[in-house]
């Protein structure tokens, strides 16, 4: 078991969660400053002795209307090994939301791999492990670092949640593209072992090229059943209104999607405007912003993740 001592920031713009995530753990934020200079650089350091212990820092990557994804990253980086600098034992980097882990591979001639030059930054500063919740593909994002990852899988989260509301009911987990089938798969399990209930599994055809997307095969049994269609992050929300109204064509009485991340872009009105759709799910990795509050408040449901950020901080604490 790790003995030396265990802290834990949170940057601006993450404070929130972070505090949500302390208050599991038991334990207060560790102070830090941050400063903007007139040009637009910036400067973050601790505000307590760092050396000699095991440092913890959370900071989810989405873009908002003061920062964008790129900034917050390079915070997060000078941030971290600012801390290394000062003497700290381990720095891990708890990511609740990982901007760009949908770069994963080459689908173009010529396409970056943008986790992989992620990963390879965050090695450079001496982060130790990282902590992600959901990511798009977990073995492309396992495979992008060469240090340790932990992550944290939502599926669990949503089934203990559904398994609650829905119990008794006839159930389909769906996956709205083949990448998700082993997230739905996870889903399912979960479920049936909550429920003992059996639960169909169904996959809705996707294909997406130059920004269009087509595809029109429903394959799997949604017919009297509650859809829940499960996915990694809702963008536009345009994959789920889809897979949404396949479902109801096929004859699915209630359609619920779930998904870890809920970035909303340009309000997601698309999405919230779906007559297909009876509500939506969501964590608490990225707040609402985007959407209106009367909106949201009618058909968005968002579950407290903290309380798995706090074990997997916990469990990589003690396993150091």
């Amino acid at each position: 078991m790790n003995r030396s001592p265990f802290l834990l920031f949170a940057l601006d713009g993450s404070r929130d969660l972070a505090e949500d995530v302390a208050s599991r753990l038991e334990i207060g934020l560790a102070p830090h400053e941050e400063r903007v200079f007139e040009d637009g650089e910036h400067k973050t350091r601790p505000l307590r002795d760092v050396r000699g212990h095991d440092v913890f820092v959370l900071h989810a990557l989405y873009g908002d209307d003061r920062q964008s994804s790129n900034d917050k990253f390079c915070r997060l980086l000078f941030f971290c090994g600012a801390l290394r600098d000062a003497g700290a034992v381990r720095v891990t980097a708890v990511i609740p939301y990982l901007c760009y882990a949908r770069k994963d591979r080459r689908t173009k001639p010529n396409d970056p791999i943008t986790t992989r030059y992620l990963a390879a930054m965050v090695e450079a500063v001496g982060i130790a492990q990282v902590i992600a919740v959901e990511v798009h593909n977990v073995s492309a994002f396992e495979n992008a670092f060469r240090c340790p990852t932990i992550h944290i899988d939502s599926a669990p989260l949503f089934a203990a949640h559904l398994a609650a509301v829905l119990c008794g009911r006839r159930v389909a987990a769906v996956s709205p593209d083949a990448g998700g089938a082993k997230r739905v798969e996870l889903f399912r399990q979960t479920f049936e072992r909550l429920t003992k209930e059996e639960v169909s599994s169904v996959y809705v055809e996707k294909f997406r090229s130059e920004g269009v997307v087509t595809g029109k095969i429903l394959a799997g049994d949604v017919k009297g059943r509650v859809a829940v269609i499960i996915d990694d992050l809702i963008s536009s929300g345009g994959t789920l209104v889809r897979a949404a109204a396949a479902c109801r064509t096929a004859g699915a009485v209630e359609v619920l999607t779930v998904a870890a991340h809920g970035l909303f872009v340009g309000g997601a009105t698309e999405l919230f405007d779906s007559t297909s759709i009876d509500r939506i799910m969501v964590t608490s990795t990225v707040p609402p912003f985007r959407v209106l509050p009367f909106v949201a408040g009618r058909r968005l449901t968002i579950l407290d993740v903290s309380g798995a950020i706090a074990r997997a901080i916990s469990a990589a604490h003690d396993g150091a």
